[in-house]
């Protein structure tokens, strides 16, 4: 029995850092940021019957294929072109009754077939893609100022993917996500914040993520200063009869570890000072983590270190590729049952992805986590620049320095980070003012640092970690 005892506690230490706790005994976890009284109020008006009514929707439209979208033979008012309607109907509903505060667009394309990795295309032929989303500007005029974004994917699939013509609802993966966008968008449309936030759904992704990759593709011709992507995908909770394993206190979050567009030089340097754990996307998780606790302590993100499930890829891919931090949001426990497969019933299992196994509630709170990050980050300053730790003498001491944020209100500050290289949390802090360096008495040998800017009201960009300098 001791044995067993011993190995249940050894496993629980191991799962503490992915829940974004510290395995060190003595250290603590810093204490989670003030909630922002206007984040907090609009975050209440997060709706489970209308997480539920955008879902229904969804589904109402039969299939939403992508390759419907070539179809001229679906019953009216069925298929993807008719979802995007829907979809873009919305955003400029939400739109007028913020004054017409929404920028709402439709980024249209054609995706020619060809094999990826030598398997077949998943398209028959040359296909119409339309991303829909709506961007709310912020006040500042500072075109360094941040920008965040939020994405589900609207399209859906059977057990064919290449079957565009049989019913595909898709409840959870991803109207889900999609309800996250549209949801977020009517919460946070009223806020006046100097970032700017975008809201989106994007077609495509079962095909191969092609929506989010031309998405990302143009975010990044167009300079758009991304410093957070959040993609929720199957986040309705599946709540199957007889399911003794999900959870409805948790979601996950899936982030890379070193970038994707790190070139070889980086790294090995990454991999020299053990910063794999310190990639922006990886900052952005646990700057989720950290900020939870301040607007929800009963619904924690379970930080997962791995860039997607195994098999699987989720949109948050195409912006980590092209150079966005960005991670996913999904349910703690999948029911495969429910996703990719056709509806139908076969030895008493009920088969296919239908509102009725979906949780609105819990749909709701992903909503809520999902909006609350959003705003704090287009409330917050861009990150810190050129962040780097001196590294010309041997001593058991630290100096770092760095170059003021690229958009810093005034009044914003500098915050320093650190934590034992075991830990998953951020354990120490040092307030720097408004300096643009510090020395500390701490051996650099020992810990992890990272620097953030902090803005008048306490609204935390990302932290950015600090890379050798020898002057």
């Amino acid at each position: 029995m001791k044995r067993f005892l011993a190995l249940g506690a050894a496993v629980i230490t191991l799962l503490l850092p992915a829940l974004g706790y510290s395995q060190s005994p003595s250290a603590a976890r810093l204490p989670p940021p003030a909630a922002d009284p206007a984040i907090a109020a609009a975050i209440r008006t997060i709706s489970p019957d209308a997480i539920r009514a955008d879902i229904a929707k969804l589904v109402s439209f039969g299939t939403r294929n992508t390759l419907s979208s070539m179809d001229t033979d679906l019953p009216s008012g069925q298929g993807i072109n008719a979802a995007a309607d829907w979809v873009e109907s919305e955003f400029r509903t939400i739109s007028a009754s913020c004054g017409g505060c929404l920028e709402v667009k439709r980024d249209s394309f054609i995706q020619q077939p060809a094999t990826e990795n030598g398997r077949p295309s998943r398209f028959a032929g040359p296909t119409r893609l339309v991303n829909i989303y709506a961007i709310l500007h912020g006040t500042s005029n500072d075109k360094n100022a941040p920008w965040v974004l939020v994405t589900g994917h609207y399209d859906s699939r059977a057990t064919d993917v290449m079957d565009s013509h049989i019913a595909a609802p898709g409840a959870n993966d991803d109207a889900s996500g999609v309800a996250v966008s549209l949801e977020s968008a009517r919460a946070l449309s009223k806020l006046k914040l100097t970032g700017t936030m975008v809201f989106v759904a994007v077609a495509g992704e079962e095909q191969g993520l092609n929506g989010s990759h031309h998405l990302a593709e143009l975010a990044k011709s167009e300079g758009w200063p991304l410093v957070a992507v959040l993609n929720n995908d199957i986040v309705g909770g599946d709540t199957t009869p007889g399911e003794t394993q999900q959870r409805k206190d948790v979601v996950r979050v899936f982030s890379e570890s070193v970038p994707a567009t790190a070139t070889p030089e980086q790294q090995r340097q990454i991999l020299a000072l053990g910063a794999e754990n310190d990639s922006p996307s990886r900052e952005l998780a646990r700057s989720i983590a950290e900020l939870a606790p301040a607007y929800f302590p009963n619904f924690h993100p379970v930080l997962i270190l791995r860039r997607d499930r195994y098999l699987r890829g989720g949109d948050h891919i195409s912006f980590n590729n092209a150079g966005f931090a960005a991670v996913r949001f999904t349910e703690w426990r999948e029911n495969f049952n429910h996703q990719h497969q056709t509806v139908r019933t076969e030895n008493g299992i009920e088969y296919g992805d239908l509102l009725k196994f979906v949780d609105t509630d819990y749909g709701a709170r992903v909503a809520r986590l999902n909006s609350a990050v959003l705003a704090t980050l287009a409330a917050a300053p861009s990150e810190p620049r050129n962040v780097r730790i001196h590294t010309h003498n041997l001593d058991n001491n630290t100096q770092l320095a760095w170059d003021p944020a690229a958009f810093a209100p005034p009044g914003t500050t500098y915050q320093v980070l650190w934590r034992a290289t075991t830990d998953q949390a951020w354990t120490h802090a040092r307030n720097a003012g408004a300096e643009t360096h510090i020395s500390l008495d701490v051996s650099k040998d020992n810990v992890l640092f990272g620097v953030r800017a902090v803005d008048a009201s306490g609204h935390e960009s990302l932290p950015v970690p600090p890379v050798p300098a020898r002057q």
